[in-house]
């Protein structure tokens, strides 16, 4: 297969079957999130502390090129409230010629992810470490909006939350009651907006004209000092490759990882909501490498950090979008505003556009999350509390670290409790056929454990605890490990140690049909050759037989099944099988009449 037939079937292929009317549908689906684009675009813009027309330039570019090359059909690209805070943290110490290259770099860590083939591991981190992020983000976009919602006369804010709380509270009597009162009437019309208006024309979009309107109209601005955007670019940008050295790169080490993962979780995330609604499956491995394009070339023309907006792309869904045409239409008619309002654009004033992430913010939160914690695992709703605090009172990038940490280690831990070591004989015996140790006589002085799970470095605590509970030193260990079906280097370690425990003391290890992830670890590693190939054995009872033979024991003469033997066997099962029936029957009588048969609860008197 060569070049030409890959891109043919990996960009046209969304389009076999294009119709006029599926066109038609694309085309309002990109006009429809348009609407939304634009206010959300320059109010995520102005709150990262860069010009609104940066903003809107980054859904034009960042989102062309993830309409363009993303593993998803119908997603949405733009800048995001996800970004607000480590864009603002970046630019305020490493300035704008840092924050592009910082974006840039994170670009190019997104493409070695998805070229690596990492977009199906993204996927894995766990619900509370990602839902932690979304609502600790979205307190830090409220916090953000504090100085022109309020009208502060502040030069400049503090970027961490508790600072921003301290400066409202020192400048509450500096508060600016008209730019107040008009961000507080923006957040009612736009969360009061009705959902049938909707479809024509977004709340936010509504609010943000309305608003313009009058402040342009009655002269707001001049009359009570109504801050606005002012000066607004309409020009296109010009290509302007930001300057690197050394030092600066390895600083922007860390906030490029915290951008890139961030990019990639969102992405993959809108990507799954939107294969819901269509009942499709994306590529995750080229939306990565998509997402890593538009953050490579984006702060080439002036852009901040793009992803995967996923009220955009559901709203884009429903209104009808079904290939990337929408995407590309929604950028397009986003040049076309930007072009032709440039002018209209100066008159919009910030408190409205506070008031968007505002409601962007509260969307964002499903505050009855906190109410379900005390049903979640313990576990769990630590994590998320943890992560969620680390968001809001640290910085990002170290909340996003010790997220992925923990994610790491509520990981580990679920593994570890699903593996299980017990020890295991004839009368605790659960396997069938060969693998079974019923009719099968185990010599003295040997001990047979089964493992199930993943045999990680969770497990070697339990192994130690198992062989401490049988209170015995067997001459022989069989390991009956035909269930794990994975092992890594730690469990690997745990086997190599309790070989070389058993072997210092004239004792021996048997393993018992290793599968093939856990047999190639242990052949690569060269385990195998220092048990002995004679040590591995296909099933159980080839592991007695060798057991057997280690003792210098004469070998068991296999029964021989007659038509007797089988039938007298096979009566046995059924009348085992009807005790057990007749036990179940009578256990369900018993719990079906309570207050007849039942045995008084604990602790109460007859």
């Amino acid at each position: 297969m060569n070049v030409a037939t890959v891109l043919r079937e990996r960009f046209l292929a969304p389009y076999a079957g294009y119709t006029r009317e599926q066109f038609r549908r694309d085309a309002l689906a990109g006009l429809n999130v348009m609407t939304v684009a634009f206010p959300l675009s320059m109010a995520f813009a102005i709150a990262s502390g860069v010009k609104p027309e940066q903003g809107l330039f980054t859904a034009i570019i960042g989102g062309g090129i993830i309409a363009a090359l993303g593993g998803s059909r119908v997603q949405i690209g733009g800048p995001t409230g996800a970004f607000v805070i480590i864009t603002y943290s970046v630019l305020q110490a490493y300035g704008l010629n840092g924050l592009f290259l910082c974006t840039m770099m994170a670009g190019a860590m997104l493409c070695v992810m998805g070229l690596s083939k990492m977009g199906s591991i993204i996927r894995f981190i766990p619900y509370p470490v990602s839902r932690a992020f979304t609502k600790g983000i979205a307190v830090l976009i409220l916090s953000s909006q504090i100085k022109n919602f309020f009208g502060l006369n502040v030069e400049k804010m503090p970027v961490d939350f508790v600072g921003k709380i301290q400066v409202l509270a020192a400048n509450l009597g500096g508060i600016h009651w008209p730019t107040v009162a008009l961000g507080v009437g923006s957040v009612a019309l736009m969360g009061l907006w009705p959902k049938r208006w909707s479809r024509f024309v977004p709340g936010t979009m509504a609010g943000l004209i309305v608003a313009t309107v009058v402040v342009a109209v009655l002269g707001l601005h001049d009359r009570w000092q109504i801050a606005t955007i002012g000066e607004f670019s309409g020009s296109l940008p010009v290509l302007h490759l930001p300057g690197a050295d050394w030092a600066t790169i390895k600083d922007l080490v860390q906030p490029a990882f915290t951008i890139a993962l961030l990019v990639a979780m969102q992405a993959l995330l809108c990507a799954v909501v939107t294969d819901g609604l269509l009942d499709e499956r994306h590529d995750s491995n080229r939306e990565l490498v998509g997402q890593g394009v538009a953050n490579l070339v984006g702060p080439l023309f002036g852009c901040i950090p793009v992803t995967g907006a996923v009220a955009r792309s559901v709203m884009n869904v429903r209104s009808g979008a079904r290939t990337p045409v929408a995407g590309l239409t929604h950028s397009f008619l986003l040049l076309v505003v930007v072009l032709a309002a440039a002018p209209l654009v100066s008159h919009v004033p910030l408190a409205t556009l506070s008031a968007v992430l505002v409601v962007a913010a509260y969307r964002m939160v499903s505050w009855k999350q906190f109410l379900r914690l005390p049903r979640w695992p313990f576990s769990d709703s630590s994590v998320f509390l943890a992560t969620f605090a680390l968001t809001v009172l640290t910085n990002l990038t170290l909340a996003v670290e010790v997220g992925v940490v923990l994610a790491a280690l509520l990981m580990v831990k679920r593994i570890s409790e699903t593996t299980k070591i017990t020890a295991v004989d004839e009368a605790t015996e659960t396997e069938g056929s060969q693998h079974s140790l019923v009719g099968k006589e185990v010599p003295k002085g040997v001990l047979i454990f089964r493992v199930f799970g993943a045999f990680f470095f969770g497990v070697v605590d339990k192994l130690d605890d198992e062989l401490k509970r049988a209170k015995q030193e067997p001459e022989i260990l069989i390991l009956r490990v035909r269930k794990v079906l994975a092992m890594d280097a730690t469990g690997l370690q745990a086997l190599e140690d309790l070989h070389y425990k058993l072997k210092a003391k004239g004792k021996h290890l048997i393993l018992s049909a290793p599968h093939t992830q856990p047999l190639a670890v242990m052949i690569n590693s060269g385990f195998i050759e220092r048990l002995g190939e004679e040590n591995v054995c296909a099933h159980i009872g080839a592991a007695l037989d060798r057991a057997r033979e280690i003792l210098g024991l004469p070998p068991v003469k296999e029964a021989v099944n007659t038509p007797e033997s089988l039938l007298a066997e096979k009566q046995q099962l059924e009348a085992a099988r009807r005790e057990l029936t007749e036990a179940v029957e009578r256990a369900s009588q018993i719990l079906s009449k309570p207050g007849e048969n039942n045995p008084p609860a604990a602790g109460n008197k007859p």
